[in-house]
């Protein structure tokens, strides 16, 4: 009678454990919800093609919006350096800093953080990624305690906090990477816990961390569709299909807007749009051309009736609101007189009547390539080249993939090129500033060269004092105002498109397109 009373509490058990596990009540890292229905689930329509969630690989959207890992620095408005993982930094001579580490972080498998995590991250991001090693210039990492760090460098590297902003170098734990460094499961520090990710859809599935070390966490899940189209993010959007998306064509903003149940928010993030000049080709070499270009630009009517006020206009390469900016540059102002006078004096002028100015036989006609994942582009470059032909620059806009873009560069076959660059990945304008304009500048892709700026750039590696630092950098901003070998045209704006259901968004102004914040939340 015991044995039978026995066989059946133990079949009884293992039928509720089945139940239990049926209905989501055992702990699967899933939300802590007993029914689907009351899952608090954003979402989201991505604005690229999700092809990476190893952060030492992913630029962006598993650090800035899913939310799963986090970086050991952060930044305040200003763009000026906060703790994130780290609580505090110093540099203790010319080629070693300290970092001590927060102590009450948890990973997503419940292990606590400690030096030797951050370690190992940053070490196989410096191993996997050329652009992490060359930034960060480490000659060794060392553990001193369970929270603190010492990161020697090779040379006198003062932008190396900031290089710890950079999404490439956040934290996950050791037991996210197989034997051979590869990642079979991440496991970071963030409000958000990974879930799933389907490389065939390209959507990216995590939950509800309910130990996040930064307090409440406001959704279950997250649901991240890579959707590069702007106009197939707008009717998911309007649809219902997705909660919350950035950058539909603008031209759309104010009538969605006005749609029940859906809001619309403009921003300034730190990009900009930028015309590279191929200053190989002879048509371009001459600054008085570059200046004419840029004088031609109305970039106060782009703002207004391109972008739909989804931006700003542009004077040098950083936001008026960073704390390095040089503060004296204003954006050109449109002023055909003077485009036609600098245009005139470097010989270009219309011999035949037939609208377009020409020398030594040669008709000053450019091609201007962009491409369209990003909305405001082929309106801008229309405008740019209706502009440029009342001054006699006939101008042809091309329309590419990104990639051929790139190709195109790589060859030298082209004269103008249009895109947004983001200005603050590592928020030092050594950052930009090296890569955009020193000669050998690994985006100088005008293959721009003066020796003062190159001078000035490398006078500030050693220089310590950051205000001393900021005043060389604002002479360098200066200098290439005055050239244009890279042409400013406006601050890139956002477009947040949510509905009215998502609660707590923030823009943070710091992002690079958005940041989803742990305090959003659905409003049933």
């Amino acid at each position: 009678m015991y044995r039978k009373k026995a066989d059946s509490f133990l079949l009884m058990a293992m039928l509720m454990v089945v139940a239990m596990a049926i209905s989501g009540c055992l702990d699967s890292g899933k939300a802590d919800v007993s029914n689907e229905s009351d899952v608090k689930e954003l979402t989201i329509g991505e604005m690229w093609d999700i092809e990476s969630i190893d952060p030492a690989e992913d630029m962006k959207v598993i650090c800035e919006k899913a939310l799963v890992v986090e970086t050991l620095v952060t930044t305040n408005e200003d763009f000026s350096l906060a703790p994130g993982l780290a609580t505090s930094w110093q540099q203790l001579d010319n080629n070693t800093w300290e970092f001590k580490l927060r102590k009450d972080v948890k990973f997503h498998d419940g292990t606590n953080m400690t030096a030797e995590d951050v370690k190992f991250s940053l070490d196989r991001a410096i191993s996997r990624n050329v652009n992490v090693a060359s930034m960060l210039n480490v000659k060794s990492i060392e553990v001193k305690d369970n929270y603190t760090l010492l990161i020697k460098t090779a040379d006198l590297n003062t932008m190396l906090p900031a290089v710890l902003h950079y999404p490439c170098t956040a934290i996950i734990n050791r037991n996210s990477v197989d034997e051979n460094g590869d990642l079979i499961k991440l496991i970071g520090t963030g409000p958000y816990m990974f879930e799933s990710f389907d490389e065939q859809t390209n959507v990216l599935t995590v939950v509800k961390n309910k130990n996040w070390w930064g307090g409440k966490v406001g959704l279950d899940r997250m649901v991240i569709k890579g959707m590069p189209d702007p106009n197939t993010r707008a009717i998911a959007i309007e649809s219902g299909d997705i909660d919350f998306t950035v950058d539909v064509p603008y031209s759309e903003t104010d009538r969605i807007d006005a749609l029940e149940g859906i809001n619309v928010e403009k921003h300034v993030e730190p990009r900009v749009y930028k015309i590279d000049v191929n200053l190989a080709k002879d048509k371009l070499n001459d600054t008085r051309v570059r200046q004419a270009i840029s004088y031609a630009i109305d970039r106060d009517s782009i703002v207004k009736n391109v972008l739909y006020n989804v931006g700003e206009p542009a004077a040098g390469p950083f936001l008026p609101n960073m704390v390095w900016t040089n503060k004296d540059l204003e954006p050109y102002k449109q002023d055909y007189k003077k485009a036609d006078s600098l245009l005139t004096e470097a010989g270009w002028i219309d011999t035949d009547g037939d609208g377009i100015r020409d020398k030594d036989g040669q008709k000053l006609e450019l091609t201007l390539m962009t491409f369209s994942t990003r909305p405001g582009l082929p309106p801008m470059a229309e405008a740019i080249a209706a502009q440029l032909s009342k001054i006699g620059i006939k101008v042809t806009p091309e329309v590419l993939e990104y990639g051929d873009i790139l190709e195109r560069q790589k060859e030298g076959n082209w004269d103008l090129s249009l895109a947004p660059f983001a200005i603050a990945m590592v928020p030092d304008p050594e950052f930009i500033l090296t890569n955009w304009y020193s000669t050998n500048g690994t985006d100088n892709k005008p293959g721009y060269s003066n020796p003062e700026v190159d001078k000035l750039i490398e006078e500030t590696k050693g220089i310590t004092n950051q205000e001393e630092r900021y005043a060389k950098f604002n002479e360098v901003e200066k200098i290439v105002y005055e050239e244009q070998p890279m042409i400013l045209v406006a601050y890139y704006g956002c477009d947040i498109v949510k509905k009215d259901t998502v609660k707590g968004y923030i823009f943070d102004p710091t992002a690079h397109d958005y940041r989803i914040n742990a305090g959003m939340y659905i409003e049933k």
